[in-house]
C-alpha cells in the first residue's frame, strides 16, 4: 500500500503588502527624495525671491507719496524776540497731530502689507522660503523708502528758515517726522501674517505618496 502522491507547494509569490517589495512602475519619488536641498527649483525660487523683495520696495514710493498726501500737518508759527532772534513755537500745544502722522503711516503700511501678501500669493501659491523672505525684506525696504519719500516731499526740515520766509506770526507745516519707528515694521509684519494664513487656507496641499498598486480580487474590489 503507497501514500498517496502530495503535489508540491505552488512558489511563493511576493505579496503586495512586502516591506521590500519594489516600487511600481507608474510610481515617482517626491521631489525630495530625486533632488537634494540644492535641486534644480532653488535657483529659480530664489530668483523670484529676489524679484519679489526689487518690487515690494519700488512700492514704497507709492507709500511715501500717500503717506505725505494723508499725513496730518502739523501747525507752526514764527515770532521774534526783542533782540531780533527768531523762535518756533507749535501753534496748537494740544494737537494730535504727530500721533495722527505716525498713525497714518502704520495704517498705510498694514494695507500695503496685506494687498502685496494677496499678490505673491496668487503669483505662486507654493510659496517658499525665498519668497516668504522676498516678502519680508521687501516691505522692510518699502517701509524705509517711503519714510524718506514722504520727508522729502514734506516741507523743508529747517524750520527757522521756513519760517523767516513766511513771516512773523504765519501759521506754516512742520515737516514729517516718524515719531514711533516700529511702525517701519508693519509691513512686514503684515505681509508675513496674512501670506502665511492664505497659503494654511488655500494652499496646494502634497499628494500620499503610493508606494504599491492595491490588490484586487475577482470583482475588483480592494483586498482588505
Amino acid at each position: 500500500m503507497t501514500a498517496p502522491l502530495t503535489p508540491p507547494p505552488p512558489p511563493h509569490e511576493p505579496s503586495p503588502h512586502d516591506a521590500w517589495q519594489a516600487p511600481d512602475a507608474g510610481y515617482a519619488a517626491p521631489a525630495e527624495a530625486r533632488y537634494g536641498d540644492g535641486g534644480p527649483g532653488m535657483k529659480t525660487e530664489l530668483i523670484e525671491g529676489a524679484v519679489i523683495t526689487v518690487a515690494v520696495a519700488l512700492a514704497g514710493v507709492l507709500l511715501g507719496v500717500l503717506w505725505w498726501w494723508l499725513a496730518p500737518h502739523m501747525p507752526l508759527v514764527g515770532d521774534v524776540d526783542e533782540q531780533g532772534n527768531w523762535a518756533v513755537y507749535l501753534k496748537d500745544t494740544e494737537g494730535e497731530q504727530a500721533v495722527g502722522v505716525d498713525g497714518t503711516l502704520t495704517l498705510l503700511a498694514l494695507a500695503f502689507g496685506f494687498v502685496s501678501a494677496l499678490v505673491v500669493f496668487l503669483w505662486r501659491r507654493r510659496g517658499g522660503v525665498p519668497l516668504v523672505v522676498g516678502l519680508a525684506l521687501g516691505g522692510l525696504l518699502g517701509s524705509l523708502l517711503a519714510w524718506r519719500v514722504g520727508m522729502w516731499l514734506g516741507p523743508s526740515s529747517d524750520v527757522l528758515a521756513h519760517a523767516k520766509a513766511v513771516g512773523k506770526g504765519v501759521t506754516f507745516s512742520a515737516p514729517l517726522k516718524l515719531g514711533a519707528k516700529g511702525a517701519l515694521l508693519a509691513w512686514s509684519l503684515a505681509a508675513l501674517v496674512v501670506h502665511l494664513g492664505l497659503t494654511a487656507l488655500f494652499g496646494p496641499r502634497d499628494p500620499e505618496p503610493m508606494y504599491g498598486a492595491v490588490p484586487k480580487d475577482g470583482y475588483g474590489a480592494p483586498v482588505q
